[in-house]
């Protein structure tokens, strides 16, 4: 404990801003920051809101009122609220706004955690959050006359299998190889496809679907799953492209699921990729999935990346601009298959039934892993669909009074494709994330259990069982 105490001593004093807010990966680094060194002089926190007040009730209400804090409430008591006064600084709005020269002044270190994480967002929306922003990010970071470093946090994942390596993305280069990324080229897609939208006088629904649908196809072109990983593709090129001398350190982590230990174990806000099948089976409602059962389920805990994140911080204090990069992954040196995921999740159920808003205990189906697109498309073809075709003939006898039911039924079955497909490169994923970088990470900050982030310490049957499914119940059912 004393050497961890040790490390920590170099965030005393120090000025940390952290984009992304009240967003789960950052609001666990501000709870641990403020936790383990109080001594720190201040944390600007980005929080997207019109103006102060705004952005404080938003602070109050979605990071400071959450369970997430309980530790910090308990162990300050009535102090804590002068205590946030005095190491928290909220700034509204978001990077590219004007109102941050006196904040750039003070800053020594910057943690860029911002990001929209839907895997189908919005073309336009993803661009501006996850690329422009981190253009923004690093602008800003030029002008920060103390910083000593820029850290940022993404998620790059293409579809291909093998050893994935640390190395920081060439700018233009794409993850399948196959052709050229201009970013420029992909913002004048998205102005025009807007622009065509206009003249045809789309209506906002409309105008969602064709940016998604733009979003994904891009993506796919150039070898990524989704607009998200493409989006934090480019936003992780523009840093590498324009940092010039700055300290940049890339921390990749996988899919982030609940709290290992700290603040205590199993906090989790907000439903990861991987959860969507925890809640679905545990809630009656899901009964089959696609995937390989060899797939790998490449997963971290949430307080082990934000570990990752301060060791990281700690040991690049020297001045350099040079680029590190970090693989937070579990798929090289503790691997969790998809199909032992799954059944650990069916075993809990089965043992801890849920109990449903009627106060009774959801019976647990037989769950089917099935192992391709197509056989999914079968399965629906045998099990739904010849109802759909009943209720669509006895709709149309009974003049439509039964349309609310049969829209319901072929939306489920719509969504149930379209989900089925967004997460398809995720439940087949051979790639394994090399993390020798992570590794002398590890080494070199002799981390206690204040700064783990050692996936190999991780039991997966008793984390999943008696920590992150309870979480995920708790939180998110």
């Amino acid at each position: 404990m004393e050497s961890c105490s040790i490390e920590l001593q170099f965030l005393e004093g120090k000025t940390i801003f952290i984009t992304g807010v009240t967003g789960y990966l950052a609001n666990i680094l501000t709870e641990k920051i403020l936790r383990v060194q109080p001594n720190v002089k201040k944390l600007y926190l980005l929080i997207r809101a019109p103006d102060s007040n705004s952005a404080k009730h938003r602070f109050n209400n979605e990071v400071l009122k959450t369970d997430l804090f309980r530790v910090l409430r308990e162990k300050l008591g009535a102090n804590l609220h002068s205590f946030i006064e005095d190491k928290v600084s909220l700034v509204p709005g978001d990077i590219a706004c004007d109102s941050l020269d006196e904040m750039c002044r003070e800053v020594d270190i910057i943690v860029n955690s911002a990001a929209t994480t839907r895997f189908d967002e919005r073309y336009n929306t993803a661009i501006s959050i996850n690329a422009l922003g981190a253009m923004h990010v690093v602008e800003f970071s030029k002008q920060c006359s103390k910083l000593k470093m820029l850290l940022h946090v993404t998620y790059v994942s293409g579809e291909k299998e093998g050893l994935i390596l640390e190395k920081p993305l060439n700018y233009g280069k794409t993850l399948n190889g196959s052709s050229v990324l201009d970013i420029q080229v992909e913002q004048r897609l998205v102005e025009e496809a807007l622009k065509d939208l206009q003249v045809r006088q789309a209506t906002g629904k409309e105008v969602t679907l064709a940016m998604k649908v733009l979003g994904i196809e891009r993506a796919r072109l150039h070898g990524c799953p989704n607009t998200y990983s493409f989006t934090k593709a480019m936003g992780e090129m523009l840093l590498g492209h324009f940092k010039e001398d700055l300290r940049l350190i890339i921390l990749r982590p996988p899919i982030i699921l609940s709290t290992y230990k700290e603040p205590f174990p199993g906090w989790i806000e907000g439903m990861r990729t991987i959860d969507t099948f925890i809640v679905g089976y545990g809630k009656g409602k899901q009964k089959v999935a696609i995937g390989g059962r060899d797939s790998i389920a490449d997963v971290i805990p949430a307080d082990m990346v934000v570990n990752s994140v301060i060791a990281a911080i700690i040991a690049h204090q020297n001045p350099s601009s040079h680029t590190v990069v970090y693989h937070i992954s579990s798929s090289r040196s503790k691997q969790l298959k998809l199909d032992d995921f799954i059944q650990i999740g069916i075993d809990y159920f089965k043992k801890n039934p849920w109990i449903d808003e009627r106060g009774k205990p959801v019976k647990m189906k037989k769950f089917h892993l099935l192992d391709s697109m197509e056989s999914l498309h079968k399965y629906i073809g045998i099990h739904y669909m010849p109802a759909l075709k009943i209720l669509k003939w006895t709709n149309s006898i009974l003049c439509q009074h039964l349309q609310a039911q049969y829209a319901n039924l072929e939306r489920r079955i719509n969504d149930a494709i379209r989900l089925a497909e967004l997460y398809r490169p995720y439940a087949f994923f051979k790639g394994v994330f090399d993390d020798t970088n992570a590794e002398m990470l590890m080494r070199e900050s002799n981390a206690d259990d204040t700064l783990n982030f050692d996936p190999t310490t991780i039991q997966w049957e008793k984390y999943l069982m008696e920590t992150h499914i309870p979480g995920v119940v708790k939180y998110i059912f």
